[in-house]
Parts: structure tokens; C-alpha cells; sequence
């Protein structure tokens, strides 16, 4: 076996990451940890999928008898990783804001995590809301099942709606890891910010983009390629971009976008529109226009009895 010098590249890389945490303010005690784990997230995750689905997503072995025991188990232990993650992340801030009490992390960590737990069944609805819109709205879906177990659309929607929620309670970054773990699985890249509501259906997925402060409404169905993103980052004193601000699109109910279609800016798409493919978007479009890139402009909406019909297939 070769043997190389490697002592000096160690001292190297050393001096390297103290220059980093110095300047990072993230100097700390010896045998500390800097930040949440990727890895401790994934793990909560797949404990989490269990307690919504426990006979889908649970383990192979689980009996339909022993549910509540498994989800009561598996829900204690993912809420106590959760925490621990939280405090890293709240403790990593506190070096970083004055804003955040120290003294008070351990409280507002037991209080987050709570009201997380308390929201799971309207999560477990949600994403049952989401398996319907897909398999009704997929022909070659053979049965929820099969859309639970094999779609990436509802693997990306699963994370999201868990991320979504810390991401409200202010866990901005344990919510972007999990948005991460999906988007690395599935080629979907959805913010944890992004408000989508019930019956969300995303068919194929690949390549879909969902910006942080995008608004989707109920009933809405993306293709793969779909971009909701900012069409210009307004920049602060120092010319970098400024943050918080509302710049992606809002999406009504009943919406539909095709393959490969661009949405830009805070503008919003009226209720039961439909976008076609490759079409790049940059302006509102009212109630039930049809969107069409050879045409590049809206086309006539529905007639009334044609917009009706419309609306009790989406109801």
C-alpha cells in the first residue's frame, strides 16, 4: 500500500477551518456540535412518514393491531430528535442574534416541537387530499397505494408539508434540510416557505422549482419542468439581494401548468387557468385564461356553461 505525507495538509486544512469559524463567530467548546445533522433529519423523517402511514410507509412487520402502539413509539422518539435538532439550530443563532434569548431555548423548543406534533393530523389530511388529486388526476395510477408508495410528487409533498410547518414555527433551517433530502431524491426543488394548498398533484416531477414565497391555491397540477420563481431580486444599500420579500407567483385554484412552463415576478394566475408548455410568464392572467406559447397571449376564457362544468369537475 502507497503511504503519502499528508501531515502538512491536515495542519493545512486546520488552519483553514479556524479562519472560518473565527470569522463565522463559530468558535466553540471542544467536542460541541455546530449544527443540526443532515443524516439525524433524514432518520426523523422516515420515523415521521411511519406515523402518518404506518401501514404504508411503517415498518414491514407492523399488524394492523399494533398501529397506535407503533405510531405512540416511533412519534416519542422523532419528536425527542426533533427537539434535539431545534436547540442546535436556535443555540447556532443565538451566537449569530442578539435577538434570541439564550436562557429561554431549552422552553421555546418544547413549545415548537408541541405545536408541530399537534399539527400532524392536518398534515396526514393534507397529504391524503394530495394522494386523491394524483390518482384521479392519473390515468395510469392504479391505486392510492400505488401513489403513495411510488410517486415522487407525494414524496416531495410529504417533506414539504412536514418542512412547511417548521419552517412556520421558525425553524427556517431544519425545514430546508428536509425540503433538500426530497429535492436530492426526487429532482423537485420546493421552498419550505411556499404555501401550496390542498389537493396539490405534481405528475412526473423532475425538474420542478416552487420559490420560497409562492402562493398556490387548492386543486392545482404542475408538470415536470414547471419554474414558480423571482423575476428580480431588488438588492439592499450593499448590493446584495434583499430577503423576506414577496416575489414569485400566486397561483389560484384549479390551476393547471404544463411541461416546461416559466412563471416569474408576484404575479398571479387566475382560478381554473391553464398554462400550456414552455411558456414564459411574466404578467397576471385573469380567471380561466388558456396560456399558449405559440400564441403567447391569452386566449378567449371558457363560455359560462363550459366554465361551469369546469368548476363541478374541480369541486
Amino acid at each position: 500500500m502507497a503511504v503519502f505525507e499528508i501531515e502538512s495538509v491536515v495542519t493545512s486544512l486546520h488552519s483553514s477551518r479556524l479562519r472560518w469559524r473565527e470569522a463565522q463567530r463559530r468558535l466553540l467548546e471542544a467536542g460541541s456540535r455546530d449544527l443540526p445533522s443532515r443524516e439525524r433529519l433524514a432518520e426523523i423523517v422516515d420515523l415521521l412518514k411511519g406515523v402518518l402511514y404506518p401501514m404504508r410507509l411503517g415498518p414491514h412487520e407492523l399488524l394492523q393491531s399494533g398501529e397506535n402502539y407503533y405510531v405512540g413509539h416511533a412519534l416519542a422518539s422523532a419528536l425527542a430528535q426533533l427537539a434535539e435538532q431545534a436547540t442546535l439550530e436556535w443555540r447556532y443563532k443565538d451566537r449569530h442574534d442578539d435577538d434570541i434569548d439564550a436562557s429561554a431555548i431549552d422552553e421555546r423548543v418544547h413549545v415548537a416541537i408541541q405545536q408541530f406534533a399537534y399539527k400532524l393530523p392536518e398534515i396526514r389530511d393534507l397529504l391524503d387530499c394530495d394522494v386523491i388529486a394524483a390518482y384521479q388526476g392519473d390515468p395510469a395510477a392504479g391505486s392510492v397505494d400505488e401513489v403513495l408508495l411510488c410517486y415522487p410528487g407525494i414524496l416531495a409533498m410529504i417533506h414539504h408539508r412536514l418542512a412547511h410547518e417548521l419552517y412556520r414555527l421558525e425553524l427556517p433551517l431544519l425545514a430546508r434540510i428536509i425540503a433538500e433530502h426530497a429535492h436530492s431524491a426526487t429532482g423537485i426543488d420546493i421552498h419550505p416557505g411556499a404555501q401550496i394548498g390542498a389537493g396539490f398533484f405534481i405528475d412526473h416531477g423532475t425538474g420542478v422549482v416552487i420559490g420560497e414565497t409562492a402562493v398556490l391555491g387548492q386543486r392545482v397540477r404542475v408538470y415536470q419542468a414547471v419554474t414558480l420563481g423571482a423575476k428580480r431580486f431588488p438588492s439592499d444599500d450593499d448590493g446584495n439581494p434583499r430577503k423576506g420579500l414577496a416575489r414569485h407567483p400566486i397561483v389560484e385554484d384549479n390551476v393547471v401548468i404544463y411541461a416546461g412552463a416559466t412563471i416569474l415576478g408576484r404575479v398571479t394566475i387566475g382560478q381554473g387557468s391553464v398554462i400550456g408548455g414552455n411558456v414564459w410568464l411574466t404578467q397576471d392572467t385573469p380567471p380561466y385564461s388558456n396560456i399558449t406559447q405559440a400564441r403567447s397571449r391569452s386566449e378567449a376564457g371558457p363560455k359560462p356553461d363550459e366554465r361551469a362544468a369546469a368548476e363541478r369537475n374541480y369541486a
